[in-house]
């Protein structure tokens, strides 16, 4: 048997944090089993349904690596099917037309309310003759749901559970105008997309025993179905957008890398022993259904961050140069030259070891491109006080007799300079970084003075010393 999973969301908005869990789980199950992954856009509230939600839930699978097979399906364009088989159920007798008006509904809602009773539908309509149906009412169609017995469902996350079919009402299939209820459309789908497991969140687990009747009824094979707990923020209520209930792309907005996120997701109700950082090539290879844990997840930024700031270190310079770039040049009101965008290439491996995000990374690479003068921030300005002043324009001297303008002579320098004044060299540099940077926090500042070259690194030392050196 070839696996087959689905990711199906709803385009009302934006692929959230949640949803993408579920994408993931449903891609690292196919691919680790050698099968298919496939998409289905569950567009059937036309209200809702935008264009626009569809691309931002496109482009956020495509960010986060969870490329699917096949052409994306939109089940709106399926709705005739799912009517057929409707209609095939009406002539098999698993499906009935049902004349109860919306104040009929009502008003049986309300006396089985006053009488303490679950409310839901009395199958009044379930055995009586169409032709005693009223004039002037549009019929739906519902599905003769088994009113004996129990429903057991052996789910591969939650385990073995049992619900009673008389706790099962009729479910409609069609509505009044025809169009195909959720319930039908997923069952019809997924059928005929030949989808062998269904992963999702563990609030359809209601909807699941609905939906096995319609498998029953049709004399489907049921797929395997495993129910995920949901993600409740820190303080372990149900995740909101104040815990992190964001699209996918305010992450990649606020400087996460795809890879970290991957991880994260990963970790947020799976486990596999004590890993903690788990390539996607690893999770791909070890992911299972059994590993998928009951409780519901906390959602940590903390957490997060920590695991961005891994995988910040192991990124590719270029591929960073490539992700600050936009930020800088929005920043900054112009574009950056090549000789920039050269600058900064070799200056990412000092500048990634700090940064947690994206975002941290283009405001610390930002001194290398900002044009002289350098702004200088309160505490690198209270540095360069007469005392902080003198000291930059005795290193000039020394850095522009310098013949080998490298870290480590510049280094050697100005540990000498220090020893002979009897000040640690920390003393020393700190007026240096200020120079260099405009701020008390950088890489290491010799290095910084080798990738900025000797011009640029004079120039910087007389605009603080206020000798224009440059």
């Amino acid at each position: 048997m070839t696996v087959v999973t689905r990711f199906a969301p709803s385009p009302t908005g934006f692929l959230h944090i949640g949803g993408a869990r579920t994408a993931l789980f449903n891609w690292l199950y196919a691919r680790g089993q050698g099968g298919k992954f496939l998409l289905r856009i569950e567009d059937t509230d036309r209200q809702r349904s935008t264009q626009e939600a569809v691309d931002a839930i496109l482009d956020g699978m495509k960010w986060l690596g969870l490329e699917w097979d096949g052409e994306a399906i939109s089940q709106f364009e399926r709705k005739d099917r799912h009517a057929e088989v409707a209609r095939q159920m009406i002539a098999a007798g698993r499906a009935y037309h049902c004349y109860t008006s919306p104040q009929e509904l009502e008003e049986m809602r309300a006396a089985q309310k006053a009488a303490g009773q679950p409310v839901r539908y009395d199958g009044r309509w379930r055995d009586r003759d169409p032709s005693e149906a009223p004039e002037g009412v549009a019929p739906v169609v519902r599905l003769r749901a088994p009113q004996e017995g129990e429903t057991v469902l052996k789910d591969r996350v939650q385990g073995e559970v049992r619900v009673q079919n008389a706790q099962l009402d009729d479910l409609i299939l069609l509505r009044a105008d025809g169009t195909p209820t959720y319930l039908l459309a997923v069952v019809v789908d997924d059928h005929d997309m030949g989808v062998t497991h269904v992963v999702r969140g563990d609030d359809h687990l209601t909807n699941t025993f609905r939906q096995i009747q319609i498998y029953n009824a049709m004399g489907w094979d049921l797929p395997e179905f495993g129910h995920i707990p949901l993600i409740h923020g820190p303080d372990g209520a149900k995740l909101s957008k104040r815990h992190g209930a964001l699209g996918v792309d305010a992450y990649r907005d606020m400087g996460y890398l795809p890879e970290a996120v991957r991880n994260y997701l990963l970790r947020l109700g799976w486990a596999h022993g004590d890993d903690e950082i788990i390539s996607t090539e690893q999770a791909v290879e070890w992911f299972n259904l059994e590993g998928i844990g009951r409780s519901p997840s906390r959602f940590d930024f903390a957490k997060l961050e920590n695991l961005n700031a891994h995988y910040m270190r192991q990124a590719d310079d270029a591929r960073l140069v490539g992700l600050i770039r936009p930020r800088l040049e929005a920043d900054l009101g112009r574009a950056l030259n090549d000789d920039e965008t050269a600058l900064l290439t070799r200056a990412m491996n000092g500048l990634k070891q700090r940064a947690r995000t994206v975002v941290d990374l283009a405001q610390s690479a930002r001194f290398y491109v900002t044009a002289r003068p350098l702004p200088l921030d309160e505490k690198s300005a209270a540095l360069l006080d007469e005392k902080g002043r003198a000291v930059l324009k005795e290193l000039a001297g020394l850095f522009q007799a310098e013949e080998s303008f490298t870290a480590a002579a510049l280094e050697a320098k100005v540990r000498q300079f220090a020893e002979e004044r009897g000040e640690k060299l920390g003393k020393i540099a700190q007026p240096l970084r200020a120079a260099l940077t405009g701020s008390t926090v950088s890489p290491p500042i010799f290095e910084v003075a080798e990738l900025l070259g000797r011009e640029e690194t004079l120039g910087r030392m007389g605009d603080a010393s206020g000798d224009g050196l440059g």
